[in-house]
This record gives structure tokens, sequence and C-alpha cells, in this order.
């Protein structure tokens, strides 16, 4: 992996930043911005219908490249706009009923504890959390006691939580899930992109992804992923549209075969181009050599603040390219202060976005740095030490 080549397909660091929030929206590949406003211009030529049928092969490769990227068909694959559209589009396909069971997990994202709680209030559908062990993995004979207690219609995980660094177990929770026939449903917003994600591995039904955080993409656009078992069983979202279905008689239509019936018809297919784009460049790298190269950043970072005196909160036998932390006593203000001054780039995660996370760990919000693959060691040293010496 050539590193310096990588930097300088990237427009945003002419600047001299040192970019550090993957998590939140990264810096696209100027192929990536440069498809886009191609395709832009030629709508503003031709108009949208007549682009879109001269690219029609180039708008495809979308499906192919999501599916070599995640190990799956084409046929898996549906766009979204973003990864909460392909969620709650994956929700919407299955039909609740009052006293369903949903159980996920005490880390998944604020989104989806939202729509959970959203269920239970007004369909009555129980929402259960299955336990952490004390080194912070998830508790699988819990989960397996639970699926055998409450039958479950739905198992939900984050894969990695938006608010640290831990690396859930996935793939455990699928072979349970897998062995009592339970629809498993994986947020993978933060992993798809920073490291392999294996669908087949995992064993998931659904998995939603982004496009703007470690794959690159632009903002708008995402994915989601259905297996073939759901796609024979004719699971299809709440609203369809001429995307999903054929009108095959006055009151009656016919499902099309693949993941698209969970697309609607007008979507942006400038945006879809453009992360058809960032897929591309991440494939043609490799994930595994990103994945390996994400790792020795990122343990690099967190040793490194762990040694000058911060304290990490990223709990776990598997982290990953999120690093959260904050100062003696909690400070955030100090850290925000040093970083914006070195234009720095990260985030700030406040107890409201990981309310159960971090009443747990009894703090009231961290900061968020998440090196990527276009990052160097020198980057990660320079903010070591930099925040090292506002400890001094």
């Amino acid at each position: 992996m050539n590193t310096d080549k990588i930097r300088q397909d990237i427009r945003g660091l002419s600047d001299g930043k040192i970019f550090l929030n993957n998590a939140g929206s990264s810096l696209m590949p100027s192929v990536v911005v440069d498809s886009m406003i191609n395709y832009l211009q030629q709508e503003e030529q031709l108009g949208g219908y007549e682009v879109a049928d001269r690219n029609a092969k180039h708008l495809e490769e979308f499906y192919d490249e999501t599916a070599t990227l995640i190990h799956s068909k084409p046929s898996n694959i549906a766009f979204a706009t973003s990864a909460t559209e392909a969620y709650t589009m994956a929700l919407s396909s299955i039909v609740f009923k009052e006293g369903d069971v949903i159980i996920t997990t005490a880390d998944d994202y604020i989104s989806n504890q939202i729509t959970f709680i959203f269920l239970q209030k007004k369909m009555n559908i129980r929402v259960i959390r299955m336990k952490n062990l004390q080194d912070y993995e998830l508790d699988l004979d819990d989960l397996e006691i639970l699926i055998k207690k409450y039958n479950p219609k739905l198992v939900a995980v984050t894969h990695i939580p938006t608010n640290s660094g831990l690396i859930q177990n996935v793939e455990g929770v699928g072979k349970i899930c897998r062995q009592y026939d339970i629809l498993y449903l994986v947020d993978a917003c933060q992993s798809v992109g920073q490291m392999v994600v294996d669908v087949q591995k995992i064993g998931c039904d659904f998995l939603t992804a982004t496009g703007r955080k470690f794959m690159r993409g632009p903002r708008g656009t995402g994915f989601l992923y259905v297996s073939d078992k759901l796609l024979e069983q004719n699971y299809a979202p709440l609203l369809l549209d001429m995307r999903g279905a054929k009108w095959s008689a006055f009151d009656d239509y016919e499902l099309f075969d693949s993941a698209k019936r969970f697309e609607h018809w007008e979507l942006s297919y400038a945006s879809l181009l453009g992360f058809t784009e960032a897929l591309k460049y991440a494939n043609t790298i490799g994930m595994n050599h990103i994945e390996e190269y994400n790792k020795k950043l990122s343990q690099t970072l967190r040793s490194n603040l762990q040694n000058s005196g911060f304290h990490v909160w990223d709990l776990g036998n598997h982290l990953s390219s999120i690093i959260t932390f904050s100062g003696p006593g909690g400070d955030l203000e100090n850290i925000q202060k040093v970083l914006k001054e070195n234009n720095i780039f990260f985030s700030v995660t406040y107890k409201n976005s990981a309310l159960i996370d971090f009443t747990r760990k009894n703090i009231s919000g961290i900061v968020r740095l998440s090196p990527h693959y276009f990052n160097t060691r020198e980057e990660i040293e320079t903010v070591s030490e930099l925040l090292k010496q506002s400890l001094l």
C-alpha cells in the first residue's frame, strides 16, 4: 500500500490539516469527486434520463463492487441514501406484532436504540439488551438464554459503536441466530471501509452501511445487504414503488428478484457513481491491507495517549480504528482547544449519544479520533506529542 500515492489522491490534504475524523465523514479521493462532477455536467447538458441510459453499465458496477467488498453477490445489494435509510428499510420489511421481542446490545447506535424504543411505544414491541461480560465482550451464553426464553422476532447488533473502539462479536452472534433460525440485522456503519467485513462469516440476514465514513464516499450514500433466504421469502420494504415490483394486474404486483426491491426508483445517480468509485478504490487497495495498516495506527495512538496520562475509554478485547479518550478529571475542553489550534480534525460525543455506555463508564463525554489508511505514522506521533505537551 503506497500511502504517499494515496495522499496525492486527496485534494483535501493540500492545506496541511491532519484529518482524524474518518468515523464521522472522511475525505474523498479525487476520483470520487471528479466522477460526480462529470456526471452532473452530463445531466446539465443532456438531462438525467439520457445520462442514466448512457451510463447504465457503469452504474451497475456499484452492485458488483459492493458485493466484492462484503463477499456477497450483486443481487443481494441495494443502494441507500444512508445507513439509517437502509436500516429502516430492513426493519420495515419485518412484520412485527404486539408482544414481539427484539434483542439488541447496550452498545447499539443511538438512532437504532431510538428506533427500537419507538417500536416499543408504538407497537408494544419488547426490547431486551443482552449482557456484557466483565471484559466488555458480548455474553453469548446470555444471548442463547434470551433466545430460548423469548423466541425473538429479531436480533440486532451494531458491529462497532460510534462512541467506542469496541468491535462486537457479530460472527458469534450470527452462529447462534443461525442455530435458532432467528432474523439477524447488523449495523456495519463504522466497520465497512476500515476492516474486512464478510457477510458469509457473519451469517446475517441484513447488513447496513454508509458511504461517507471509512468508505470515503459522498454523503447521501449507503447500502443494504439482504440475504438470499430473505429474498426467496419475499421480504420487501413496507412501501414499495416501481423499483421494487412489476405492476402485474389491476390489483396485484410481482416482486423483482434482487435486493433492488429495497430501493426507490428516484435516486441520485451522481452520488451512486461517486460511491462506486470509492468502493473501487478500497477494493483495489484491498481491505485486508487497509485493516492491517489501520490496526497499527490505532494501536500506536491509543498506547501513546494512555502513556501520556489520558483516560482511554475503549474497552474490549478487539478494538477498532476509533479512539475515545478524555483528559484528567474528564476534561474535554483543553483537548479540543489543542486540536483546533493545530488544524487537527476530530469529533466529540456526549452522553446523550451513548446513554447506556457512558452511564456505565460514569463519564459525560469523550473526544474521538479515528485514523485511516491515508494517515501517516508521523501524523500520529505529531498529534500524540501535541496532546502530551498540553498536559505538562
